[in-house]
C-alpha cells in the first residue's frame, strides 16, 4: 500500500491533470455508425517547418477502458501537442458498459470485441479522414500515442500484423507508422493482473476469468513482439495506478524478442503528469513524439 505522502501526491497530480477545461477540436468526423466511433481533429497551432506539413499524432485516451472516461479528458493534451506543431487526431472508441458487471462492484472495463474493433476501424479510416479534415497533416509521418489503457491500445495497434491468423484485426505487414509512444501503458497483462491494475481491468476487458487466458494472445502487447516499429515508453517512477513494473516487463519481453524498446523513467512523477500540460513530464512526452515523428 502507498504511504500517505505518496497517495496525497498522486491525488494532487490527478487533480491538476483534470483541472484544465476541455478543448474543443477544430473538427470531428465519424469512422462508423456508433456514437462513440468518432475522431477529433486538432490542427497544428504553429508551423514546425514553415510551409511544410505537420507530423500526425493519433491519440488514444486512457481510463481503464471504462465508460466514465472519454476523449474529453485528454483534449488539453491534444491541444498541447497541436501547440507544439503537431496535427492531432484524438480517437474515441467503445468502452465498458456503465452498468456493473454481474457480481461486480463497479463498471466493467472494455467491450470484447468492440473496443478492439473500433481502434482497428479508426486507424483504417484515419488517412482518408485526415485528407478531408486535417489538410495540414502528413499521414506518412504518423505516430500513435496513448495513455494508460490507451497506451495498451497504441502498442496493440502497432502489433496487429503479429496477431494470430484467425484474429479479425490482423493486417498483413507492419502498419505504416513512424513509431509508438506509450505513456504508462498497461503493456503486460500478466503483470498488470498480478498487480490488480485498475481493479482487475485487464480481466474484465478480456471477458472475465473464463476468457482471460484464451484471449490474451489476441490482446496482450507483451505477447505480440517484435513489432519492427520504433517504440518508446514513458513512465513515472512513482506511478501508483500503473506501476513501472508493467512497462519494464514489456521492455524486457521486447528485448528477449530481439527488439530494443526505449523506456524513459521519470523521477518523482506519477500517472497523470504525462498528459498534464502544466507538468514538465508532458514536455518530455512531446519530445519523445517529436524524435520519432521527424
Amino acid at each position: 500500500m502507498p504511504d500517505d505522502a505518496a497517495a496525497a501526491r498522486a491525488a494532487a497530480e490527478e487533480e491538476s491533470a483534470f483541472s484544465h477545461p476541455a478543448v474543443d477540436p477544430d473538427s470531428t468526423a465519424a469512422y462508423g455508425d456508433h456514437p462513440d466511433q468518432l475522431i477529433d481533429f486538432y490542427a497544428p497551432r504553429v508551423e514546425a517547418v514553415p510551409g511544410g506539413l505537420a507530423p500526425l499524432v493519433a491519440v488514444l485516451h486512457g481510463g481503464a477502458w471504462r465508460a466514465a472516461y472519454d476523449r474529453r479528458h485528454i483534449s488539453p493534451f491534444a491541444d498541447f501537442l497541436a501547440r507544439r506543431g503537431f496535427a492531432v487526431a484524438s480517437v474515441e472508441y467503445r468502452r465498458g458498459s456503465a452498468i456493473p458487471a454481474q457480481g461486480g462492484s463497479g463498471p466493467v472495463a472494455g467491450r470484447w470485441p468492440e473496443t478492439f474493433d473500433d481502434v482497428a476501424a479508426a486507424l483504417r479510416a484515419l488517412p482518408g479522414l485526415v485528407r478531408e479534415h486535417l489538410v495540414q497533416a502528413d499521414p506518412r509521418r504518423t505516430v500513435i500515442t496513448g495513455h494508460s489503457a490507451g497506451g495498451h491500445l497504441a502498442l496493440w495497434a502497432a502489433a496487429r500484423h503479429l496477431l494470430p491468423g484467425d484474429a479479425p484485426w490482423r493486417i498483413e505487414g507492419p502498419a505504416p507508422l513512424r513509431g509508438v509512444v506509450a505513456l504508462a501503458p498497461i503493456a503486460d497483462f500478466e503483470v498488470a493482473d498480478k498487480l490488480d491494475v485498475c481493479s482487475g481491468a485487464t480481466r474484465q476487458l478480456l471477458g472475465g476469468d473464463e476468457r482471460f487466458a484464451e484471449r490474451r494472445p489476441y490482446a496482450d502487447p507483451s505477447l505480440l513482439l517484435p513489432t519492427g516499429i520504433a517504440t518508446a515508453l514513458v513512465q513515472g517512477r512513482d506511478d501508483l495506478t500503473v506501476p513501472q513494473a508493467v512497462a519494464e516487463s514489456y521492455a524486457e519481453a521486447a528485448a528477449k524478442a530481439g527488439e530494443v524498446v526505449g523506456l524513459t523513467l521519470l523521477e518523482e512523477v506519477g500517472h497523470f503528469p504525462l498528459i498534464d500540460p502544466a507538468a514538465d513530464a508532458c514536455a518530455v512526452v512531446a519530445e519523445e513524439i517529436a524524435q520519432l515523428a521527424w
